[in-house]
């Protein structure tokens, strides 16, 4: 077994202490980004890489318990169906059929081998394939039902609040959207093939009452996917994206009518597109062939229903487990009353503006240093303009 170091992500210590926008923090092995609090605009596609997003309305967006995707269903039953029936019962005695003759042997042999191969990796991949199959369902079955305790944390763009109920709590915490910290993290650690890397996406607050800081955190395979995961949040609370097709279907596989989730639907409209994608010529015949292949191995539409009556169940477990006090705060306000961006963030979204201008290779986290030092500037100017 390979030995690695320790490249675990690491909760930024001490959400108590004042962070901003553009503040950055090292720890052993890796370095975490403040994003927030004050969220300004990252530049990044707004887009949710982790699913962790489960819901999107005109109110409020859910974090932290993500809908099941088609994939996951796909692995779990075509992962064992491919490894232990397609290859050992037509992939190797199809080898075998080919490569006989090739070494001298003679029909009868190849007949022979070929059937012997066909029947004995028949034998001994249906087992394989039940074995494999309960191992994915038992772990499927163990992230399945964490469902019916996990409550995901709900940003309200009308109240320009965040609400967190922390596991083990049964109440409600209400966060202002602006208090809410946001990090990155980057890790590395060193093992025997080389250089592992490890990135994440964070939120979270300091609760003054109980003095404990809580966070969600969520890993993904790049840096710009961890910012990208947290700017689908950003803009949504800025009213800039309404719905989960705007940040979790990149491949336009929702319809207008269709549910915003993936299911059968989801099939349906992959198939169309890659049927349009090959008349005009966009792809060829070996792409139409390898899509038809690898929906007969992941075994064509059953994972599509899968998934609509996973996340079925996953939605009324969901719905159970809100907290009367989050279900009341969710409830839409009249636009009249929607709560407004705060003047200090209004004008640092400006700085930020005309730096990008300036600077429009810069990285994000400089140009937002520099708009938290422009800002501390601009306050001690006033500051002394009063005395």
């Amino acid at each position: 077994m390979p030995q690695t170091a320790d490249t675990q992500t690491t909760t930024p210590p001490g959400l108590d202490k004042p962070h901003k926008a553009g503040d950055s923090q090292g720890f052993p092995g890796g370095r975490v980004s403040y994003l927030a609090p004050l969220p300004l605009p990252t530049g990044e596609p707004p887009h949710d890489y982790a699913h962790a997003i489960g819901e999107v309305n005109d109110t409020y967006l859910s974090f932290g318990t993500g809908l099941p995707p088609v994939f996951g269903w796909q692995l779990r039953l075509g992962g064992p169906f491919s490894v232990g029936i397609i290859m050992p019962g037509i992939l190797f005695p199809l080898l075998i059929a080919l490569l006989t003759p090739l070494i001298g042997g003679t029909l009868l042999d190849t007949w022979q081998m070929t059937v012997g191969m066909f029947e004995e990796g028949l034998k001994i991949g249906s087992m394989g394939t039940l074995a494999m199959l309960a191992l994915a369902l038992t772990i499927w079955w163990h992230n399945h039902i964490q469902h019916k305790t996990v409550i995901a944390s709900r940003f309200n763009r009308q109240r320009r609040e965040v609400c967190f109920v922390p596991e083990g709590h049964t109440e409600p915490i209400f966060v202002p959207w602006e208090q809410v910290s946001a990090w990155v993290i980057e890790a590395r650690g060193v093992t025997q093939y080389g250089v592992q890397s490890q990135f994440a996406m964070g939120v979270g607050f300091h609760h003054a009452p109980s003095g404990q800081d809580y966070t969600l955190e969520f890993a993904t395979s790049g840096l710009g996917m961890a910012i990208g995961n947290w700017e689908a949040i950003r803009a949504y609370m800025d009213h800039e994206i309404h719905s989960l097709k705007d940040i979790q279907d990149p491949f336009d596989l929702q319809g207008p009518d269709d549910p915003p989730h993936e299911g059968l639907h989801t099939f349906y409209n992959a198939r169309e597109r890659m049927r349009r994608r090959y008349r005009e010529g966009e792809v060829g015949k070996w792409y139409v062939l390898g899509w038809y292949l690898y929906h007969l191995c992941t075994l064509w539409t059953l994972p599509f229903h899968l998934t609509e009556w996973d996340i079925g169940r996953v939605k009324r477990m969901h719905q159970r487990n809100v907290p009367e006090a989050m279900r009341a705060w969710s409830e839409p306000l009249p636009p009249e009353q929607w709560a407004k961006p705060s003047a200090d963030l209004l004008r640092q979204r400006e700085l930020l503006a005309n730096l990008r201008q300036r600077h429009p290779q810069g990285s994000i986290f400089d140009l937002m240093a520099e708009v938290g030092r422009m800002t501390a500037t601009d306050r001690k100017r006033a500051s002394a303009a009063n005395r």
